[in-house]
C-alpha cells in the first residue's frame, strides 16, 4: 500500500471537493481548481475527509496512487492558503518591477526583459526580492523557474537571481600569479 496515497486528506473549513464526470474539482476561499482524475484511481468524499483508492493492485496503479493523492492534497493547501516563492536579485543595477500584468528585469543585459504575468499569478517585488503568489503549486513553481532562468546565479560572485533559500557554492577566483 502506498505511504502516500492510503493518507486521508482533511479539509479545512469553507473548502469543497467534488468529483465530476472524472474530473475532482476543489472550491476554497481564494479560488477553485480542477484536476483530470486518472481512471485507474478512486476519489471518496467522506464530509471533512478525502480518500484515494486504487482500482487494483498493478504497478501503473500504485504509482497513481501517491501521485492522484498529493495532487489533491496540494489543490486542497491551495484553495485555502496558497502559495509562495521568493526569488532574490543580487548584482550591481539588477533590478525588477511591476507594472500592470508584467514583471520588468534590468539583469545587467543590453537590453530590459519584459515577462508577462498569468492571470493566475500575482507578483510583488520589494527591493531586490520578487515573491511569486497564486493558488496553483506547480504554476506558481514554473513561473518562478522561468523568472530564475533569465539570470542565475553565477558561483564566482554570486551575482544573479537565486531561490531565497538556495545555497550558492562560491568558487575561488584565480589564484594569483
Amino acid at each position: 500500500m502506498s505511504r502516500i496515497g492510503k493518507q486521508e486528506i482533511s479539509l479545512p473549513q469553507g473548502v469543497d471537493v467534488a468529483v465530476v464526470d472524472g474530473m475532482v474539482k476543489v472550491k476554497g476561499p481564494k479560488g477553485s481548481l480542477e484536476q483530470a482524475l486518472v481512471d485507474r484511481v478512486g476519489v471518496e468524499v467522506n464530509g471533512q475527509t478525502v480518500n484515494v483508492t486504487r482500482v487494483s493492485d498493478d504497478r501503473r496503479s500504485r504509482s497513481f496512487h501517491g501521485l492522484m493523492r498529493a495532487l489533491i492534497a496540494n489543490m486542497v493547501t491551495g484553495v485555502s492558503e496558497g502559495f509562495s516563492k521568493a526569488l532574490e536579485i543580487k548584482g550591481i543595477g539588477y533590478k525588477a518591477d511591476v507594472s500592470g500584468k508584467t514583471l520588468n528585469l534590468a539583469l545587467g543585459f543590453s537590453h530590459p526583459i519584459a515577462y508577462p504575468i498569468p492571470d493566475e499569478i500575482s507578483i510583488s517585488v520589494d527591493r531586490e526580492k520578487v515573491v511569486v503568489q497564486g493558488i496553483d503549486k506547480q504554476l506558481v513553481g514554473a513561473v518562478s523557474a522561468d523568472i530564475r532562468a533569465f539570470r542565475p546565479v553565477e558561483p564566482y560572485k554570486g551575482k544573479g537571481i537565486k531561490y531565497e533559500d538556495e545555497a550558492v557554492i562560491r568558487k575561488a577566483g584565480k589564484a594569483g600569479k
